[in-house]
Formats: structure tokens, sequence, C-alpha cells
């Protein structure tokens, strides 16, 4: 059984803090227990800090504060889906060029962050012409199973 929860703000980075506590309420509530590690949602709230920075940062630029982002959270047994909803232009991140290991760069390194903290992560234009990020991370117990 699914387990859901939606949040709506503003494109701002003043309400980064509600979005992460939103975030840990819900894993409190939905995910708690042996198949999730401590670390694995302290990585979710990271991939969710940097999915939500670089809707306002980026896809948000130039657009009002007022701008929507909504978020929402579901839990399953084996899994942790966040989906992030802008309203900037599509991009395609897998062509951002993957960061040389030794080398220094402004900016870039989100997707691949991204990539690293989740199981999987998409994004996509919807038909509503919003963006949406969606991060999927598995339990441990449905990692030990594959």
């Amino acid at each position: 059984m699914v387990q859901r929860d939606h949040l709506t703000v503003n494109s701002d980075l003043t309400v980064l803090t509600k979005v992460q506590n939103w975030f840990e309420q819900f894993c409190l509530h939905h995910a708690s227990g042996k198949s999730w590690s401590e670390n694995q949602i302290y990585s979710l709230n990271l991939a969710l800090a940097e999915g939500f920075t670089n809707a306002v940062r980026h896809a948000h630029h130039g657009l009002p504060p007022e701008t929507a982002i909504e978020i929402e959270a579901s839990a399953w047994g084996d899994r942790i889906e966040l989906r992030i909803w802008d309203q900037g232009q599509p991009f395609n991140p897998d062509l951002l060029p993957e960061p040389e290991p030794g080398t220094l760069r402004e900016g870039g390194y989100g997707w691949f962050l991204l990539r690293r903290l989740a199981d999987r992560v998409t994004y996509e234009r919807t038909g509503d012409r919003r963006n949406c990020l969606v991060i999927v991370k598995y339990s441990l117990q449905a990692q030990l199973a594959d």
C-alpha cells in the first residue's frame, strides 16, 4: 500500500528548511523501520535539497518567487519516490558533460550528485508544460534481494 504526502511551496530558497522538515516527518510516519537506514533517509533528504534548489536557481531563474514548486513523497514497502515539479524551460540533463575527476569547475555537479544519492533519477517534461524530477531510493531489503 502506498503512502503519499504533497507539499507546495514558493520558488524561494528560504523555504528549504521547511521542505526538508516536511520530508523528515513523512519518513518518520511512513518509512521508519528496519528496511530503511538513517544513511538512506539522509541521502534522500540531500537529494531532495539538491532537486529543490536546482528548481529555484535554474528552472525558475527569472520567474517570480511566487512561482509554485510542487513536491510529492510516496513510500511503498520497498522504495521511496520523490517528485519535484517545476515550471521552467525543459532541458536534457543527459547532455551535461560529466565532471572530470580532479578538476574544478563552477557549477554543474547537481545532476551527478543526484544520480549518486539515488537509485534512479529521471527528469521529464509533463503534459501540463511542467518538468518533473523523479528521485527513487530502494530499501535495504529490496537492495539485498537483488
